[in-house]
């Protein structure tokens, strides 16, 4: 008569007991899923493609790096030849070194004037159309490279590699310049494309000349 009550007290401790450990269990879930973001984040592959993402996006999030980047490809197009590869390749090489600069904390003067100042001049060499010589062109995009360099290095996030993010706005900036060639080859393939080149090469000229008054 007496196994039947002592058997009923058992059923509220077995339940009590299943229901710490659904407590048991969802806690330690919730704490897991909680840890993984932080893990995540701490892990050195998370924070390389975070410094990649940013580095290739920051020659995007500017109208002067673009205007310059592209139409140093159009140029790089007009003048033909083996500055076809070398005037993009010198910029990518010279815009590392001022990116290195930048992520070193070395100052270089005049970084905004001087990117400002490559617009309007890149926009009106591609206006004009000048057959510079390849040396010289070279010598151009290489000297502008640097101050677009330095703006990259500078602003790069304290949570980024710099490896990584330099690869970024190299890669970046590469693609751009293959815009600007294939841009240039399309121009030429128009019947009016020497207006074109005439146009479009002021137009960025005059952005420059916009973005060093501030206007834009």
């Amino acid at each position: 008569m007496q196994t039947v009550p002592v058997m009923c007290n058992f059923v509220p401790v077995i339940l009590f007991g299943r229901h710490q450990g659904t407590t048991m269990r969802i806690g330690l879930t919730t704490a897991a899923l909680t840890l993984i973001p932080t893990a995540a984040f701490a892990h050195p592959g998370i924070g390389d493609a975070h410094g990649f993402v940013a580095g290739f996006a920051h020659p995007l999030g500017g109208l002067d790096h673009i205007l310059a980047m592209v139409t140093v490809g159009i140029f790089a197009w007009q003048l033909g030849g083996r500055a076809l590869w070398l005037v993009p390749a010198t910029f990518v090489l010279a815009m590392a070194a001022g990116g290195a600069l930048g992520m070193a904390g070395l100052p270089v003067p005049f970084v905004e004037l001087g990117i400002a100042i490559s617009v309007i001049v890149l926009g009106a060499i591609v206006a004009f159309a000048r057959k510079a010589p390849v040396a010289i062109a070279v010598g151009i995009v290489g000297l502008f490279a640097i101050f677009h360099g330095h703006a990259h290095g500078t602003e790069m996030p304290l949570d980024a590699t710099g490896g990584t993010y330099a690869a970024g706005f190299m890669l970046a900036t590469a693609l751009l310049h293959v815009a600007g060639i294939a841009l240039g080859f399309a121009i030429g393939r128009i019947a009016h494309g020497r207006a074109a080149y005439q146009l479009g090469g002021s137009l960025v000229a005059l952005a420059g000349v916009a973005i060093l008054t501030h206007v834009i």
